[in-house]
């Protein structure tokens, strides 16, 4: 069964509750339909048309906009929040609905088909925080290679394409456990992680390296069990016996499932290179490192982007 296709089966299986705060862009209310006609989740749509199925709320006039402005109050107030300014804020769609899903109200929320990546991320990280134990929030594309063509077939775990730009070595280690886990919960495979770079087992000498080496001594220490190797390029990573020759020594059993590069500007140019020359589908930025699911949606994603958004943001509502 191909990955996103396992994926669905597993959300239809058990769908959870999802809040889409962008209901008044056509392509969301489409998603939401379909997603209830389908049976892939259980949806709340925000400032939304009527829909068959679909929970409407207008969260500017919600009966309990007053408890949830409260509690951003009371999360703020430190900072400065006043109650009237907690109350403005709580009448955001995008704020509302990570309140909502902090509070237990929900699974998950996906947004930014309309709001900015940088409204989206803020609202997560303000409002619904990092996972204990997770160092940094991080993000991955979900890389799907299954044409017919493919000379590799299946998933694979690109981190992070889009939101740390110059991770230190622990911000890499968090980073590469965080993409383990979001391999286990999205391919059912035990992850095999490489830490990417332009040397193999140390094959060059550069201060660069020094935090790929130190993030994997790190990742080694927190998760002894868990299959990693680096720093390694990309042709040693995916090919057997190229990996043999270069780093004869590698902890790696095959061909790895999850690919860490050392900073944003190769790991975006990465999944680019593999979407558009390489012809992968990518689905993400997903978020990672979050004490409950919300996602992030490209601008110009599509109604099937929203709806693998919507059933990725199940999968991570999983204990």
């Amino acid at each position: 069964m191909k990955p996103l296709d396992r994926i669905l089966a597993a959300v239809r299986a058990r769908p959870r509750h999802i809040i889409l705060p962008e209901g008044g862009d056509p392509r969301v209310a489409e998603a939401a339909a379909r997603m209830t006609a389908e049976g892939l989740a259980r949806i709340t749509l925000m400032d939304g048309p009527a829909v068959a199925g679909v929970t409407a709320l207008a969260p500017a006039e919600a009966p309990d906009l007053p408890e949830l402005a409260e509690h951003w109050h009371r999360m703020r107030a430190a900072r400065g929040m006043t109650a009237d300014r907690a109350l403005a804020e709580m009448r955001d769609p995008i704020r509302q609905a990570a309140m909502r899903v902090r509070l237990g109200q929900a699974d998950g929320t996906v947004a930014g088909a309309v709001a900015t990546t940088a409204d989206t991320v803020r609202a997560a990280l303000q409002i619904i925080g990092r996972a204990p134990g997770a160092g940094i929030v991080s993000s991955f594309f979900l890389m799907l290679s299954c044409g017919p063509a493919a000379p590799i077939r299946g998933g694979m775990i690109f981190a992070d394409c889009g939101l740390v730009v110059e991770p230190d070595a622990e911000g890499l280690a968090s980073i590469a456990l965080s993409a383990a886990d979001s391999c286990r919960r999205l391919l059912a495979e035990e992850p095999r992680v490489a830490m990417l770079s332009f040397s193999t087992a140390g094959s060059a000498d550069h201060p660069s390296l020094l935090k790929i080496r130190e993030a994997l001594a790190l990742v080694r220490a927190a998760a002894p069990g868990l299959e990693i190797d680096g720093e390694m390029q990309l042709d040693a990573a995916l090919d057997d016996a190229i990996r043999a020759r270069k780093a004869p020594g590698s902890r790696l059993s095959g061909r790895p499932n999850v690919f860490v590069f050392p900073d944003l500007a190769s790991g975006n140019i990465g999944y680019k290179i593999a979407q558009r020359l390489g012809g992968l589908t990518a689905i993400g930025p997903i978020l990672q490192g979050l004490a409950k699911p919300a996602n992030d949606l490209s601008r110009g994603c599509s109604v099937e982007d929203i709806i693998a958004a919507a059933a990725i943001t199940q999968l991570q509502a999983e204990p």
